[in-house]
């Protein structure tokens, strides 16, 4: 198998300057500048107005031609904004770029989302569950059917166990997920949504006044369980301020404690991984991410939920 190439400055610098044909950056082209967070592309700033980003490998520029269509169905449905394209092809035989006009505003790792920013991330997850997920698959979005729970707490007491160990966590915390509770929080058939599937901090667009005010890189999207979406919300703005944009949302009880536990085993089991086999995922942001997910939220106990409460009308 041939090993992609690695861009280099030089790389970018000349690929742009054949896109920006006004001139932007003057005679030596415009100031390039790799983007530190996120590794599903090779990323970059393109001066003040743009960012480019480069498909590693053939499986993510399938992803991200795909993505390309997906942004133009999902953004007459959203209140946020989803990047523009200005330019799209490829930078090396069978390797896509995308060439994007960036959002305006910082993470939500450098603003906290505020109460109106809430009534925005509810408008984000309204205007998902309206976008028809038979048009998303036709685009080539595929359908994952969601995740096992009880498995999901297996995983989880084996890393909570470990981050005990190491003084990381408090594994008696977890015994709040039960085996019966996990299983009365199992999805519930005929909920299947079109999902954003990578809700971390890095893809929200947050001013300083803390309105969301995009969501970028729609390359991980699926056809499936809504509670991914609150998941990646408890870890990137807290647990209390995700349940309540659910529940702006419409969503009741069962999916929005079902998307918590969801993050907090993940969070869990990343946070472990990453103590064992020393990857790159930096340790300050998965800390981060757990103390998020295991914030406490008034739905902490689980009682009965009436079947009206599940059978969400998706």
């Amino acid at each position: 198998m041939t090993q992609a190439p690695t861009p280099t400055a030089d790389t970018v610098r000349r690929l742009v300057s054949s896109l920006l044909k006004d001139g932007a950056g003057g005679a030596a082209g415009p100031e390039v500048r790799p983007v530190a967070e996120g590794g599903e592309h090779s990323t970059w700033w393109v001066g003040a107005r743009h960012v480019l980003r480069l498909a590693p490998d053939r499986e993510a520029a399938v992803r991200q031609r795909r993505e390309l269509r997906l942004r133009d169905l999902v953004r007459p449905h959203l209140p946020v904004a989803v990047p523009t394209g200005v330019a799209h092809g490829e930078w090396a035989p069978g390797l896509t770029y995308t060439l994007d006009t960036r959002v305006p505003g910082g993470s939500a790792e450098e603003h906290d989302v505020s109460a109106v920013g809430e009534a925005d991330l509810a408008g984000l997850l309204t205007g998902l569950r309206e976008v028809p997920a038979r048009q998303a698959e036709t685009l080539g979005v595929p359908r994952v059917a969601p995740r096992s729970l009880e498995a999901l707490r297996r995983a989880a007491e084996r890393a909570a166990g470990r981050l005990a160990a190491a003084d990381e966590f408090d594994a008696a915390r977890l015994q709040q997920l039960t085996l019966p509770a996990a299983v009365q929080l199992a999805a519930q058939p005929g909920t299947a949504v079109l999902v954003h599937h990578d809700l971390t901090g890095e893809h929200l667009v947050v001013s300083a006044d803390g309105r969301v005010r995009g969501v970028l890189d729609w390359t991980h999207a699926v056809v499936g369980d809504p509670a991914e979406d609150i998941a990646g919300l408890a870890t990137a703005v807290g647990s209390p301020a995700a349940v309540r944009a659910a529940t702006l949302a419409g969503y009741g009880a069962r999916p929005c404690l079902r998307g918590l536990w969801l993050a907090r085993c993940d969070t869990l089991i990343r946070l472990a991984a990453r103590l064992e086999d020393g990857n790159t995922d930096p340790l300050p942001l998965l800390r981060l991410q757990l103390r998020r997910a295991w914030e406490a939220i008034l739905l902490e106990r689980v009682t009965e939920l009436r079947d009206e409460e599940a059978d969400e009308e998706l």
